[in-house]
């Protein structure tokens, strides 16, 4: 049996119908940027969360971005956050013209270490941007605290963390302003590139909508340095449509890493942690082994498909040397991105691959 990490032609082949009749729909309208269809899924998107605004963008990176960009972040501020989130979210704030400061992480969660934010602050500090990495909620509450305190501003990275919660409340509800990535493989994607901003400030959300369009008040009239970064109607109107599936494949993703926990529960692996007054969305199932390597080739000789989500901290990246960091600087991000393991889960797989997984890796170690 082959079981590939992703298979997005699976959930196509089920919505085939709904899709390319949303699709021809756009085509007979003849608008494809900023349209109906974007309002439609910005207020779908917004009540979904409980957020007063949503804000569609070319991608998650460019949320992050413009999210920095209306809060007037500028060269040589300090944006704290994470070395073992994607790429983009250091993108994001390179791309502001901030410096990213990271923070190490709770070894049970992999998520930002609430207790060692206060020690890397500074006068620079503008921002702190916690990562709800793997669809697995941050511990907002004391991130706040923190913020309120030293009156930073915060943006969540919601990127894999659609309908996730934290103590009844969706992340991205928390802070000044929060980032979803709609890339394809996400818990909520699109068929392409694409982004959303969610804030509960009116006066953020008219700012962002300037950013996004050029600055645009009116056509051809500029009235702020703005940028070119918007969602267009394709993508929004099957959003839109995927919005309303989105409970019901988290379902899915977490009756999937149920039966894998209690697959795998015995063996010598450390499972994914699911805190109190949470509810993850499990984007990713991380597993952690010590034989990292020997399991890999192996499941790879099982045909399984597995990814490291991710092997090299970004504070140790080539690109960004320049910070100054190096090795054993983050030392729980190190020790765990030499054990993490990404096993297959997204909401079509079967029960039958499910069982094939789980029974590989038992023979492994037994």
């Amino acid at each position: 049996m082959k079981i590939p990490f992703g298979d997005l032609s699976r959930q196509y082949k089920v919505y085939k119908k709904g899709f390319d009749t949303i699709i021809s729909g756009v085509f007979e309208k003849g608008n494809f940027i900023l349209g109906e269809n974007l309002l439609k899924f910005e207020e779908n998107f917004a009540r979904y969360l409980g957020v007063n605004h949503a804000i569609g963008v070319a991608s998650g990176t460019e949320a992050l971005f413009l999210a920095l960009k209306a809060i007037d972040i500028k060269n040589g501020d300090e944006v704290i956050t994470v070395a073992n989130t994607a790429i983009p979210t250091i993108s994001a704030i390179d791309f502001a013209g901030a410096t990213p400061v990271f923070v190490d992480i709770e070894e049970n969660s992999y998520l930002i270490n609430p207790e060692l934010i206060e020690s890397r602050i500074t006068s620079r500090t503008k921002a702190i941007i916690p990562v709800h990495l793997y669809g697995n909620p941050c511990n907002m509450d004391k991130i706040m605290q923190l913020a309120k305190n030293y009156n930073l501003n915060v943006i969540e990275d919601c990127a894999q963390a659609h309908g996730a919660e934290y103590k009844g409340k969706k992340v991205g509800t928390f802070g000044d302003f929060a980032a979803f990535s709609f890339y394809p493989s996400k818990n909520l994607g699109a068929n392409g590139d694409a982004g959303m901003i969610v804030t509960n400030s009116k006066e953020l959300a008219e700012k962002v909508r300037l950013l996004r369009n050029y600055g645009f008040e009116d056509r051809y009239k500029s009235v702020i340095r703005g940028f070119n970064s918007r969602l267009d109607e394709i993508q929004a109107a099957l959003l839109d449509f995927k919005l309303t599936k989105l409970d019901y494949w988290n379902k899915r993703r977490l009756e999937i890493a149920k039966k894998y926990m209690e697959g795998l529960e015995s063996l010598p692996l450390i499972l994914p942690e699911i805190k109190p007054d949470t509810s993850p969305v499990f984007h990713l199932f991380v597993v952690r082994a010590k034989e990292r390597g020997r399991l890999i080739g192996y499941l790879m000789k099982k045909e399984i498909a597995v990814l490291i989500h991710y092997p090299i901290p970004i504070h140790l990246q080539t690109a960004y040397e320049f910070l100054g960091y190096k090795k054993g600087d983050l030392p729980v991000t190190e020790k765990l991105s030499k054990e993490i393991l990404s096993i297959p889960i997204f909401p079509e797989l079967e029960n039958k691959e499910i069982d094939y997984v789980t029974t590989s890796i038992k023979k492994f170690y037994s």
